[in-house]
């Protein structure tokens, strides 16, 4: 395999699930705050296809604000989860350039921007739509898994240089989610619908399901990776 993974800093350590047969399919997910990679590779392999590679960077550990500057693996900082909280913008922007380098990595490793899907949960589903949103890479999909649109109100004008304008979204969420309310989910979902075709937006909701995620959402989420990224 051609190309230096130690190039790319969040690849040097990220749990990767490499395909049965030849990868012509990616799919990259990032987990939400305090999680690592880890966790999401094992709920990935068990909804996996055999041509698709599965990447699962682990954030860098920073202090975090809302949780008294604790240190622990976070994409950005959090000063709140409320859609008018503040927002890191510099570390948001900054993470998103380190995913576009895992991006444009597996690009020059052969796998083209169309048949890659970004993901992700929580802190990393917001991460993957505001990464995906401002790309200059025409993606194949987003999965945005109880989360938000970081900086909500630079868009539609942060997107101007996106080739993802026509991009499929796949956004769920569980109906009794504590810490980032539904109804934030719901706002997000009417958000993305004014940025790109509103048809190729799903929000799906989940009854009973909090903070996590569950099998029916894990099903939904096989489907649309396997929808948008077929055997070829």
């Amino acid at each position: 395999m051609c190309g230096n993974n130690m190039s790319v800093p969040l690849l040097a350590d990220a749990v990767t699930i490499s395909g049965a047969e030849r990868e012509t399919a990616a799919v990259i997910f990032l987990h939400g705050l305090g999680d690592t990679g880890h966790s999401w590779a094992e709920a990935l392999s068990a909804i996996r296809l055999p041509y698709v590679k599965y990447i699962c960077p682990h954030a860098p550990r920073i202090p975090v604000t809302l949780n008294m500057k604790m240190v622990m693996p976070s994409w950005f900082d959090l000063m709140g989860l409320s859609p008018d909280a503040p927002e890191d913008e510099t570390g948001i922007k900054k993470a998103a350039e380190n995913i576009e380098a895992v991006i444009e990595h597996e690009i020059k490793n052969g796998i083209p921007a169309h048949r890659i899907i970004l993901g992700g949960f929580s802190q990393g589903g917001a991460l993957s739509l505001y990464t995906a949103l401002t790309c200059p890479h025409q993606l194949a999909g987003i999965v945005a898994l109880s989360c938000w649109l970081p900086l909500h109100r630079a868009f539609p004008q942060a997107a101007n240089n996106s080739m993802n304008k026509d991009i499929h979204i796949l956004q769920c969420h569980g109906e009794m989610d504590p810490m980032i309310p539904v109804r934030f989910g719901a706002l997000t979902a009417e958000k993305l619908k004014g940025m790109v075709t509103p048809s190729k937006v799903q929000f799906r909701t989940y009854p009973g399901v909090m903070h996590s995620s569950c099998p029916q959402e894990m099903m939904a989420v096989k489907e649309f990776i396997e929808k948008l990224l077929p055997r070829i």
